[in-house]
């Protein structure tokens, strides 16, 4: 595997770590004591970060 390749997984290892961590702060009890417009931005960026991993496990598979 070249070395852009192993970046790019380790990147979706690491941005699929840190969405897990999101999802599950957002159902925790602190989560719903936030303001509702951060919790709107929370949304937002968990769909960011989601469509972000499925565009680099989409490079992943077409490494193969």
């Amino acid at each position: 595997m070249k070395p852009h390749q192993e970046r790019v997984i380790s990147e979706k290892g690491a941005l699929d770590d840190k969405r897990q961590k999101l999802s599950d702060f957002m159902i925790s009890e602190l989560f719903q004591t936030l303001p509702a417009i951060e919790q709107s931005r929370l949304h937002f960026q968990l769909d960011a970060m989601d469509r972000y991993s499925k565009i680099l496990g989409e490079r992943i598979t077409a490494f193969e």
